[in-house]
Order: structure tokens, then sequence, then C-alpha cells
């Protein structure tokens, strides 16, 4: 069943090379992406006031360490091969890897960062899951993990989300309060700045 629907979605990709090639770009720079607005969550929030958002870029940030940890793990217990290595047949866009199938790490990043977001906003966090799906789902078009391989990490990903921030808030706020002592004066300056120049700036 995995492998049809895999070979499905790839002949549609083959049959559209602009959408496996589309998928293929998405994929280079998707997960860069993601790190960089995960970060940007603790340095738009402003210093002194409620942690929500240093909390979320923390609990986002370790989900995604415990995800990636567990792969190896699964990957061990389950060495897949990739679909192109198992199938030569197969259509693929994105870049080779030799690295096992199941789970796919893209999958489990994205779903540890979005949902662990999603979990102290529901707005942002909806917006942050939608992009892992898109994600998730390049990884299938672009020929490069089987359906099953993304199902896998997303819930991997959705797992770890949740225990980080059900379990983990303890250990994740005292972290953010140590963190926050380095970076608050740095933010805070730069925060009196910005009203500043919009004061002086000329009409």
């Amino acid at each position: 069943m995995d492998y049809r629907l895999f070979h499905w979605i790839n002949d549609v990709a083959a049959s559209n090379p602009w959408l496996g090639h589309a998928a293929a770009t998405m994929e280079s720079w998707s997960i860069p992406v993601f790190a960089v607005a995960t970060v940007a969550l603790w340095l738009l929030a402003r210093p002194g006031a409620e942690r929500k958002w240093k909390l979320a870029c923390s609990s986002a940030l370790a989900s995604v360490a415990l995800a990636l940890l567990l792969n190896q793990a699964f990957a061990h217990a389950w060495s897949r091969a990739r679909p192109y290595a198992a199938h030569p047949g197969a259509t693929v866009f994105g870049s080779r890897s030799h690295d096992p199938s199941f789970p796919s790490d893209h999958a489990s990043a994205a779903f540890a960062i979005a949902v662990a977001v999603f979990l102290f906003d529901r707005f942002v966090g909806a917006m942050f899951i939608a992009a892992a799906i898109i994600i998730a789902s390049g990884r299938v078009v672009a020929g490069v993990h089987y359906p099953a391989d993304v199902l896998a990490g997303a819930l991997v990903g959705t797992a770890t989300a949740v225990f980080v921030v059900r379990a983990g808030s303890p250990v994740l706020i005292r972290l953010v309060r140590l963190v926050e002592r380095v970076t608050d004066p740095v933010l805070a300056l730069v925060w009196r700045l910005a009203p500043a120049k919009r004061r002086t700036a000329p009409e």
C-alpha cells in the first residue's frame, strides 16, 4: 500500500516536472527557514514581557533535538532503503541520500517545531503546522521518501513536542531565565532604539 501510493504520487510528479522541481527547491531551504522563524520568536519577544514566545522557541528547539534522537534509534532498528534505492525506476527530484528512509527527519523536525509553537499560540502555530504539512508532503513529491516515512516523522515530531511542552516546562522555564539574562539587555536596546528612529524620521 505504501509503495503503491508512492508510485502514484511519483508518476504524477514525473508527468508534471514543475511540481517535482518546486518540491525539491522548497526542500532545500524549508528547514533553515523554519529554524530562523523559530529563533525569531525569541528575538521578537519584548524583554520583560510574558515569556510565551521564548518558551515556544525553546520548546520547539528541544522538541527537534529529541525527535531527531528518536529517529536515529528507529533507523537503527529498521534501516529502510530510500524509494529510489529500492525502486531504481523512481523519478527523483531532490538530492539523493544514503540515510535510512524511515522515519523522515524533515517531517519530524517540521512537526516538532510546529506543534510546540501551536501549544503556545494556536494562530501562529496553525501557520507553522500548515508549513510543516507542505514540507512533509514535498518529501514524497520529490521522490525521496515513502508516505509512511513522513507520516511516522510527523507523529514522532508531534509526540516529542507534546512531551517537551507538557513534561519539560519546569526545566525550560529555568533555562529561559538563564538565557534571557544575556539576550534581554541587547534586545531591550533594540526595542528602545526602534521608536527613537521613528520619531526622528523625516516627515
